[in-house]
C-alpha cells in the first residue's frame, strides 16, 4: 500500500480515495499512514456480546460502566458498534456473521463464543471469570485489590477477617439455563492472604446473586455466629450495602464493632452510613482497554495478551483500629 507498507490492506476503492486525499493535502508518509488507519477503522463492524439482559445491565453499574467505556473509546476512534448481541445461540450466530471483531463482556463459555465467531484473533474477552491464556482478555487485578484491602485491615490490628463473596458462574449461549460455577478471584486472593498471614479463622459466606438482599442475609448469618469477625471484606458494594443494613438493624456499630470494606466504589458507597471504604474499580478503563486491544489485533498484532488493570483503594469511614 502507501510507502510500500504491506501491513495496511485496503480495497482498491479505498486506496484510490486515500491517494486522492493525500495528493490534495500534500500528506507526508507518516501522516498518510494515520489517515489510512482512520479510514480503515471507520469501516469496521464491531459487536458487543453480553450475557446479561438489558434490564440486568441497567441495574448493574459495573457492566454499564464497562459498556460506557467501550462506546466512548469507539466513538473517539471513529469505530461503529453495529451489533449488541444478547439472547440464545441462534440469535448470536446470526448477529455475529458480518462482524470484523467481537468484544465479549462477562463470563460466557469460550467454545460457544468461538462457535458463533470463529476468529479467535478478533475477539477480546472483558472481565471473564476465568483465566484465558490463549485469547486476548482484560480484567481487574483482583489479587492486588484484595491484597491491598487485607493489608489495610491488618495494619489496623484486625486478625479475624471475614469474607462475603458472590458465586461466579460461566454462562452458556447454547443452553441459557446451564450455569457452570467457576472460581471467584476475590475469594482465591482472600484465601491466599489468610495463608500468607498464618490466619486460621474461618468466616466465609456466599451470596448466590451478588445482591444487596443477599449481602443482608449473609451478614445476618455472620451475626448469628458466636465467634464474629472484627472486620469483613465484601466482594461488591451492593452486597456491602445490604450487610450494613443488617448491622444497623442488629444495633452493631460500624466501624466500632466491625470494620467493612467493599469492592467497586459505586456512587452509593460514599453516601451510606458510614461512608464505605472500598476498592475503586476502573470499569470504564476496562472497556477502553478492550477496544484498544481489538484495534491492535486488527492492525497486525499476532500474539494474544492478557491485561490486568490495577485498582485504587478508597479509604472512607467504615473501618477503624481494632480494640478489644
Amino acid at each position: 500500500m502507501l510507502n510500500n507498507d504491506t501491513t495496511l490492506s485496503t480495497s482498491v476503492e479505498t486506496r484510490e480515495r486515500i491517494f486522492a486525499i493525500a495528493e490534495e493535502l500534500n500528506y507526508k508518509p507518516q501522516r498518510l499512514k494515520k489517515l489510512v488507519q482512520e479510514m480503515q477503522r471507520s469501516s469496521l463492524q464491531i459487536g458487543l456480546l453480553f450475557w446479561s439482559t438489558t434490564e440486568e445491565e441497567k441495574n448493574d453499574p459495573y457492566f454499564a460502566a464497562v459498556r460506557r467505556g467501550i462506546e466512548i473509546h469507539c466513538e473517539q476512534l471513529g469505530i461503529a458498534i453495529t451489533k449488541i448481541i444478547r439472547g440464545d445461540y441462534t440469535t448470536a450466530y446470526e448477529d455475529a456473521a458480518e462482524l470484523d471483531g467481537l468484544l465479549v463482556v462477562g463470563s460466557i463459555e469460550v467454545q460457544d463464543v468461538l462457535d458463533i465467531f470463529p476468529r479467535p484473533d478478533r475477539i477480546v474477552f472483558v472481565n471473564h471469570g476465568e483465566e484465558l491464556l490463549d485469547y486476548d482478555s482484560v480484567h481487574l487485578n483482583f489479587e492486588g485489590a484484595i491484597r491491598t484491602s487485607y493489608q489495610y485491615l491488618t495494619s489496623l490490628g484486625h486478625e479475624k477477617i471475614g469474607f462475603i463473596g458472590g458465586v461466579e458462574r460461566v454462562h452458556s449461549l447454547r443452553e441459557p439455563g446451564a450455569l457452570r460455577q467457576s472460581q471467584e478471584h476475590r475469594y482465591v486472593a482472600y484465601s491466599r492472604m489468610m495463608r500468607e498471614y498464618g490466619q486460621h479463622y474461618a468466616c466465609v459466606e456466599w451470596v448466590d446473586d451478588w445482591s444487596s438482599q443477599g449481602g443482608y442475609e449473609a451478614m445476618k448469618r455472620i451475626l448469628a455466629r458466636s465467634d464474629r469477625p472484627s472486620a469483613c471484606l465484601i466482594a461488591s458494594d451492593h452486597m456491602a450495602v445490604g450487610a450494613l443494613h443488617a448491622l444497623h438493624e442488629a444495633g452493631v456499630s460500624v466501624p466500632k464493632e466491625i470494620s467493612i470494606v467493599g469492592f467497586n466504589d459505586i456512587e452509593l458507597a460514599g453516601f451510606v452510613n458510614p461512608p464505605l471504604s472500598t476498592v475503586h474499580a476502573h470499569t470504564e478503563l476496562l472497556g477502553e482497554t478492550a477496544v484498544k486491544m481489538l484495534v491492535e489485533r486488527m492492525e497486525g498484532r499476532k500474539v494474544a495478551m492478557q491485561v490486568k488493570l490495577n485498582t485504587t483503594f478508597v479509604e472512607r469511614e467504615s473501618c477503624m483500629k481494632f480494640s478489644n
